[in-house]
C-alpha cells in the first residue's frame, strides 16, 4: 500500500512521517507534497490508498484537493490534519468524504488508530468493490450465452418460455407484430483458416464485430445458433436500408478477419423460425464458389434446388479399391465421384457437410475393420478454403484424395502385417498339431481365412508348401527321437505322426538321404568320436 502527506511544513510531514506506524498497517511507500497541485500530480501518478492532507495551504488548499479526490481518486481514505477547529474545514471535509478529521498536535496513539482504521475500511471496499467487479464480470460472460440460448430456442417451433417477451422488452420488436429477417454466416471457414479449425475463437472474434454494426444501427442482434455447431445468426428488424446495413456489416468482417464472410439471406416473416427457415435453406443451397460477396449477401430467390450426392452409394467401390492397396484405383474413381459433383452445379454447404459425414461413418466402418482404435494420424483433408475465405473445389478435390491416400497406407500396411502375423499363426499351430493331420479346411474354418488364400500366402512366407512344412516338422522332431537308442523305428514313427513305419522310413530318406537306422548309427558315431 502507499500513503502521501500534504503540508506545506516539511516539520508537519516529518513529524508524521515518525510518528505513524507505516509496516504494522501494510504501507511500504509514503510519498509527500508541499500543496495541493504537486499532491495531483503525485496521486495520478502513484495512486496511493492513504491520503493525508492539511487543509490551511497555498495555490490550492486542502478543501479543494478533497473536491478534486472526491471526483477522480474516490477509493482512497483521506485523513485531514489541520491546526483549525473551524466549523467551515470540518463540514468541507464531511461533504467531501474524508474519513476522519485530526487536529494539530498530532498525538501518536490517536494517529495510528485512525490510520488503521482506515487501512482495515479500505481493504474492506476492496474487497466489495473486487467482488462486486467479479459479479459484473460473470453477469457480463453470462448475458451472451443468455441471448444465445434465448434466441437459438426462436430458431426453432419450440422457442423458452417468455422468449419472445424478453426480446421485447429488451429491444421494443414483438413477434407477430414485427417483421424478421435472418442472416447465416457459417465460421467454418474462419476457423480452418485463421484459428486452427477452433470455432470457439472464431466466435469470440466474429460476434464483437458484427454486434457492434447491428447495435449502431439499431437493427438487431447477432448470436450463436447453438443447435449448429458453426452458425453465427443475426436476427434483424426494421431495415430502412438492408443494402447499406449489409455493405457495412460484410467490410467490418473483412476489415476485421481479413476473409470474405460468407452470408445468407432469408425471407421477411412475422415469426422468427419462420424467417429462420427460408435463410438456413438459402446458406446451405447455395454454390460455396461464388457465395462470398464484397457487398451483399446470398439471398434466398438466388439460390435453385440442388440435389446431394450420397458417398454412402460408392462405399462398396470405394471399399474394395481401398483394400486393392491401388492408389491409381481410387483416383479413377473418385474423379468419377466428382465429375458427378460438378455436373451437378457445384459444392453447396449441405453437399460438403453430407460428404464429411459420410466420409467419417465410412472410415470408422474401415477402422473398426481392421481393429484400428486410432486414426489421429490420418489426413484431415478439410483445408480447402482460401485464404480470403473462399471454397476452392481445386483443394476440395485434391484434399479428399489425399484423404484416401493416407488410409490407404494406413490399412493396408497392416493388411500386409496382419496377413504375415495371421501366416505364422498357422505355422506355430502346425508346429504344436504335427502329430495328427491337420486339413487345409480345418485352417481355413480356425483362422477365417480362404484355402486359397493360405496356401499362396505359406508358400511365399516360407517357400514350400503347407504339406512339406509339416513332414519338416516330423522329420526334425524323428532326428531328435533317433538319439534315444531305446526308442523302436516303428515308436518313433508313430510318435511323429506315422501309423505305417514303412512309409515313414520311406519319407525319412527322401528328406535326409538315409534311413531312420543309418541316420541313428551315424549320429552315434559321431557322439563317440566326439567323446574319444
Amino acid at each position: 500500500m502507499k500513503a502521501i502527506i500534504i503540508d506545506d511544513e516539511k516539520h508537519v510531514r516529518d513529524v508524521l512521517r515518525m510518528l505513524a506506524q507505516w509496516e504494522r498497517f501494510g504501507i511500504d511507500e509514503v510519498l509527500e507534497a508541499r500543496d495541493g497541485e504537486e499532491a495531483v500530480r503525485l496521486i495520478e501518478r502513484h495512486r496511493p490508498e492513504i491520503v493525508f492532507t492539511d487543509m490551511n495551504m497555498p495555490t490550492m488548499d486542502g478543501i479543494k484537493v478533497l473536491e478534486w479526490l472526491q471526483r477522480h481518486a474516490g477509493d482512497c481514505k483521506t485523513i485531514v490534519i489541520s491546526a483549525y477547529d473551524d466549523f467551515h474545514y470540518m463540514r468541507s471535509a464531511i461533504f467531501y468524504g474524508s474519513f476522519d478529521y485530526i487536529l494539530k498536535p498530532i498525538e501518536p496513539a490517536l494517529l495510528n488508530e485512525t490510520l488503521e482504521r482506515a487501512v482495515e475500511e479500505w481493504k474492506r471496499e476492496a474487497l466489495n468493490r473486487k467482488s462486486a467487479l467479479e459479479n459484473d464480470r460473470v453477469a457480463s460472460e453470462a448475458k451472451p450465452l443468455y441471448w444465445d440460448r434465448l434466441l437459438s430456442s426462436m430458431l426453432s417451433r419450440a422457442p423458452a418460455p417468455d422468449a419472445a417477451g424478453q426480446l421485447e422488452r429488451e429491444f421494443g420488436v414483438a413477434a407477430g407484430r414485427t417483421l424478421f429477417k435472418i442472416w447465416l454466416m457459417p465460421v467454418h471457414a474462419f476457423a480452418a483458416v485463421k484459428y486452427g479449425g477452433n470455432t470457439e475463437v472464431a466466435f469470440s472474434a466474429l460476434l464483437p464485430v458484427v454486434n457492434g454494426v447491428l447495435r449502431t444501427s439499431g437493427s438487431g442482434i447477432a448470436f450463436r445458433n447453438l443447435d449448429k455447431r458453426d452458425e453465427l445468426a443475426m436476427l434483424v428488424w426494421n431495415l430502412q436500408d438492408e443494402e447499406a446495413l449489409a455493405r457495412h456489416l460484410l467490410g467490418a468482417v473483412r476489415q476485421e478477419v481479413r476473409m470474405q464472410p460468407i452470408v445468407a439471406a432469408g425471407k421477411e416473416a412475422r415469426q422468427v423460425a419462420d424467417a429462420y427457415e427460408s435463410a438456413r435453406y438459402t446458406l446451405i443451397k447455395c454454390d460455396l464458389e461464388e457465395a462470398p460477396r464484397e457487398r451483399q449477401p446470398v439471398r434466398f430467390e438466388e439460390v435453385k434446388p440442388r440435389a446431394v450426392l450420397h458417398l454412402l452409394n460408392y462405399a462398396q467401390e470405394l471399399r474394395w479399391a481401398i483394400q486393392s492397396g491401388s492408389t491409381e484405383s481410387v483416383d479413377r474413381l473418385l474423379d468419377g465421384i466428382f465429375e458427378t459433383l460438378q455436373a451437378s452445379g457445384g459444392m453447396t454447404l449441405e453437399q460438403l457437410h453430407n460428404w464429411e459425414s459420410q466420409y467419417g461413418l465410412l472410415q470408422a466402418n474401415w477402422l473398426q475393420e481392421y481393429d484400428i482404435r486410432d486414426g489421429g494420424s490420418l489426413h484431415r483433408g478439410d483445408g480447402y478454403w482460401e485464404e480470403d475465405g473462399r471454397f476452392s473445389f481445386r483443394r476440395f478435390r485434391d484434399e479428399k484424395r489425399g484423404q484416401f491416400h493416407s488410409l490407404i497406407g494406413l490399412l493396408h500396411g497392416l493388411k500386409y502385417r496382419k496377413e504375415k502375423n495371421s501366416i505364422r499363426e498357422i505355422a506355430l499351430f502346425l508346429r504344436q498339431n504335427y502329430k495328427r493331420e491337420v486339413t487345409l479346411q480345418e485352417i481355413s474354418d480356425r483362422f477365417f481365412l480362404s484355402r486359397e488364400y493360405i496356401s499362396r500366402k505359406f508358400k511365399q512366407e516360407f517357400g514350400v508348401t503347407i504339406t512339406d512344412y509339416v513332414t519338416q516338422v516330423r522329420i526334425e522332431k524323428a532326428k531328435e527321437l533317433l538319439e534315444n537308442p531305446h526308442l523302436k523305428i516303428y515308436e518313433i514313427a508313430d510318435f511323429v505322426g506315422y501309423q505305417n513305419d514303412k512309409y515313414f522310413i520311406k519319407v525319412f530318406k527322401r528328406a535326409e538321404g538315409v534311413t531312420p537306422s543309418e541316420f541313428r548309427s551315424f549320429a552315434a558315431a559321431a557322439r563317440q568320436a566326439c567323446g574319444s
